[in-house]
């Protein structure tokens, strides 16, 4: 998001034919890690009706309109150059046909990802694009994720390499970041309550109820948990972002960008207040379901950068050490502990002991734990073989001046460590562990892993650590934690999310009244397509007693039938979306 003096729009042109160098959605899909292919929808374009690709059309039409002067240039540049058509839904191959010359592809995905999955795909420079298009009842707001938010909101700014840069950053901190329980519930009752908003046949009592679980969690008081601390910050930023000054700013966030209203409604300086972005931005919590009544503004690219820096050098997985350890032990959820060896320890952490001036001497798990390295699982040391947890101790022995990690086998066996023998490790903790040695394990010419039989670990009080009776002994080596990140290290072997969600988006079943419409819709879109006169159908639909104001409009973009302004006029009375109809009649006006 550079300086601009002026803005640049370039309409699309509607795709005629596909490239047969193009990429299908399975060529994609197969190229993505194991893990994140079962989170990926394959977007069935016959699914989109005709008032669908007139929701999209409208809605387009509209934003590039009434974002004239309050987005960043970059977005209508964007536009033309990541193949967002303003006639057509897009598909998933047109829009990752031109992201990839910006490095970057797409996929289409179903609703709400799990947040640190969704931060994933961003850190391999993929767009997830929800393949769901808003319905007619909510053209104006969602809370549920939408090729309109996702490719019109999102797409563009990717043009920008110093922000595409920032939002892959934003991306591999975000996968990294350690979540809690209560993330997890909250994203599942706000995922639920999109699916149920979306919902043609829902009751308002099951919206109430779906809205009132969000708003319960969202009351609990719950310390936020590092993933949702850069979340609020994913937010003021990416989501709700504004570029320039506090007097004088651009629209950059992908959230107002695709919301007629909230683009509209956050220029007003009295009702939405306006502060300089700094880190203490994610102090402040936000609410999907309302809009926000203060917004953040950067200065450029670099500045947004230098806030996701200063945020990431306080997170767990660049920090390491004891506090990390004990954040994630707070979070009771899997995350990775890495040691300085490069050994990784994935698992829920369940204890972590303490010397008297805060170092980490042992920590231990519970449940299914992996060992892994480079983030690729030890050969039999996977989830079954340390089904019930995991235990070692952190440090370096006495009288050894470096980490036993980097002992060649020949300097090992000076200190009397040798396969096939007994061994005794006293650490300057106070630890001590005794066994008979029985495999080292190596990688890139470090040990990461010492196994033993008949083992006893004790701590400086004699306490018992490990019993011999409780099988045989892996130990971890390392000296220092070096990080501690959300999630498992190999998450192909070790997978967190078994599938998306229980809940999908749902497929609407539509009344022989609505199908009817789809068929003027079609008629209208085939007349405008073709250049041929939409008199007769104009008339047609000017006569029906019960029609979508979205039809009357359309038609009204074909004719000059004075009729259906005349009916779009008196919906302003007592249509829910007066807003949508207003802005619609102003654009006609001011475009003859």
């Amino acid at each position: 998001m550079h300086e601009s003096t002026g803005v640049r729009r370039q309409r699309a042109r509607p795709s005629t034919r596909r490239d047969l160098n193009m990429l299908t959605q399975a060529d994609v899909i197969h190229s993505l890690p194991v893990h994140l292919q079962p989170f990926v929808a394959t977007q069935d374009y016959s699914a989109y009706t005709a008032r669908d690709q007139a929701v999209w059309r409208f809605l387009l039409h509209q934003l590039i309109f009434s974002l004239q002067g309050k987005a960043h240039p970059t977005y209508f540049e964007g536009l033309a150059k990541t193949g967002i058509s303003f006639e057509n839904i897009p598909r998933i191959e047109e829009i990752n046909h031109c992201l990839s010359k910006l490095g970057w592809r797409a996929v289409a995905v179903d609703g709400f990802l799990p947040p640190a999955v969704f931060m994933e795909f961003q850190a391999i420079k993929v767009l997830a694009i929800a393949v769901n298009i808003r319905s007619f009842e909510h053209m104006l707001y969602t809370p549920a994720p939408d090729i309109v938010h996702e490719s019109a909101g999102h797409a563009p700014f990717l043009i920008d390499i110093d922000y595409a840069e920032f939002l892959q950053r934003f991306g591999e901190l975000g996968m990294q970041a350690i979540a809690n329980q209560h993330d997890m519930d909250i994203y599942e009752a706000v995922r639920e309550l999109s699916i149920v908003k979306e919902d043609t046949v829902s009751t308002q009592a099951k919206i109430d109820a779906a809205q009132q679980k969000v708003e319960d969690l969202q009351n609990t008081k719950v310390d936020p948990s590092e993933a949702n601390l850069l979340a609020r910050l994913h937010w003021w930023t990416v989501e709700y972002g504004l570029v320039g000054k506090t007097h004088d700013y651009r629209i950059f966030g992908a959230g107002l960008l695709s919301s007629l209203s909230e683009s509209q409604d956050c220029m007003n300086d009295t009702t939405v207040s306006k502060h300089s972005l700094t880190i203490d931005a994610i102090n402040t919590a936000y609410d999907i379901t309302t809009a926000q009544p203060q917004l953040f503004v950067t200065e450029s690219c670099r500045h947004l950068s230098q806030v996701l820096a200063e945020y990431g050098r306080h997170m767990c997985c660049q920090r390491g050490g004891a506090s990390a350890l004990h954040e994630a032990k707070t979070a009771g959820s899997i995350n990775t502990i890495t040691l300085n060896s490069g050994i990784q320890i994935a698992g829920t952490i369940s204890k972590v002991r303490c010397d008297a001036v805060g170092n980490a001497i042992y920590f231990n798990t519970v449940g299914p734990t992996q060992l892994a390295y480079a983030s690729r699982q030890l050969n039999g040391h996977g989830i079954d073989h340390h089904g019930q947890g995991f235990g070692s101790p952190i440090g370096k022995l006495r009288a050894i001046e470096r980490c036993l990690s980097s002992y060649t086998v020949d300097e090992l066996k000076r200190h009397n460590i040798e396969v096939d023998k007994v061994v005794t490790l006293n650490f300057l903790s106070g630890v001590s562990v005794v066994g008979l040695l029985k495999e080292i394990v190596r990688r890139e010419q470090k040990n990461i892993i010492f196994s033993f039989i008949a083992c006893t670990v004790k701590d400086s009080a004699g306490h018992i650590l490990f019993d011999p009776d409780w099988g045989n002994y892996d130990m971890a080596i390392g000296s220092s934690v070096t990080s501690v990140a959300g999630g498992s290290a190999d998450q192909e072997r070790y997978p967190i999310y078994d599938a998306p969600s229980s809940n999908v988006s749902l497929k609407q079943d539509y009344d022989e009244v609505t199908r009817a419409q789809f068929k003027l819709y079609a008629g209208l879109r085939e007349c405008r397509e073709s250049g041929q006169s939409a008199n007769a159908l104009s008339n047609e639909i000017s006569t029906l007693e019960n029609c979508d104001w979205l039809l009357l409009f359309e038609a009204l973009e074909l004719t000059t039938d004075e009729t259906l302004r005349e009916r779009l006029t008196n919906r302003l009375k007592s249509e829910p979306d007066q807003t949508l109809i207003r802005q619609g009649l102003i654009r006609l006006t001011k475009s003859v």
